[in-house]
């Protein structure tokens, strides 16, 4: 006689922080359409970027997702993350993950990147962004984050294209894996 197993719709999936603090610690998400991780590889490149040590600076991680961008600063001694995420259920699990490591300089807004760049003024030294694809939230926040980054601060963002260089912004690197291009920006001084 088969056993009835039972089977979760909500399934856990898990990724693993790379470095500081908090390094090889799991945070665990669920199954959300357009929900992908930025892969380990793509993680360790970005850091090393910006840095391994974050001490002192404030980040937002505007498309969380999992929160991994946002985590892995904090476990890095950044002094703050704010982690956005409009999904209840990965939100919830963000939250969950902010517990579990006891993450006390996050802070976890379930809104859309929209709404929470018109409604917050804090500035930030490194802003995160990881988007859905084909839905052209990149045209629509680039342009409001200057107001929103330290003069000196860095935007790392992924996009399913190239991002080219303009009026406002210049790539200070780029490079790409897979279908994922992902670069480092920064206001034009000039």
């Amino acid at each position: 006689m088969p056993r009835n197993i039972p089977h979760s719709s909500k399934k856990q999936n898990t990724v693993r922080i790379n470095a500081g603090e908090w390094r090889s610690r799991l945070l665990k998400f669920p199954d959300a359409e357009g929900l992908r991780p930025t892969p380990e590889r793509v993680r360790q490149t970005v850091f090393n970027w910006l840095g391994q040590d974050m001490t002192g600076l404030s980040c937002l991680d505007l498309f969380a997702g999992t929160g991994v961008m946002g985590f892995e600063a904090l476990s890095r001694n950044a002094r703050s993350a704010v982690l956005v995420e409009k999904t209840s259920a990965v939100y919830k699990a963000i939250l969950d993950n902010k517990a579990t490591l006891k993450a006390d300089a996050a802070q976890v807004f379930n809104t859309d990147a929209l709404n929470f760049l018109s409604q917050n003024r804090q500035l930030f030294d490194v802003v995160f962004l990881d988007p859905p694809y084909h839905q052209g939230w990149l045209a629509k926040v680039l342009p409001l984050l200057p107001a929103h980054l330290n003069p000196d601060g860095f935007v790392y963002a992924e996009a399913e294209y190239e991002i080219q260089p303009d009026e406002v912004w210049q790539v200070v690197k780029q490079s790409k894996a897979g279908n994922v291009f992902y670069h480092l920006l920064k206001l034009r001084q000039d």
